[in-house]
């Protein structure tokens, strides 16, 4: 396992935006009656949070500071 155990900011990034999709998701399916629309732009930004981490980590803000 790296040394910074995914202390970085596209680590950090990553799972903010998706804690986010997942956050959005449920409130769509939590609405009377269910919000479908809503609930897929949650789900939408969940997916979109491992490609928005690839590129964060290609840029190089997935790397240890020495």
């Amino acid at each position: 396992m790296a040394n910074n155990h995914g202390n970085t900011p596209a680590a950090w990034t990553g799972v903010s935006v998706a804690l986010l999709g997942f956050a959005v998701g449920s409130v769509g399916l939590m609405l009377d009656p269910i919000n479908m629309v809503v609930f897929w732009v949650g789900l939408a930004l969940a997916v979109g949070a491992f490609f928005l981490f690839l590129v964060l980590a290609k840029m190089g803000l997935h790397e240890e500071k020495h």
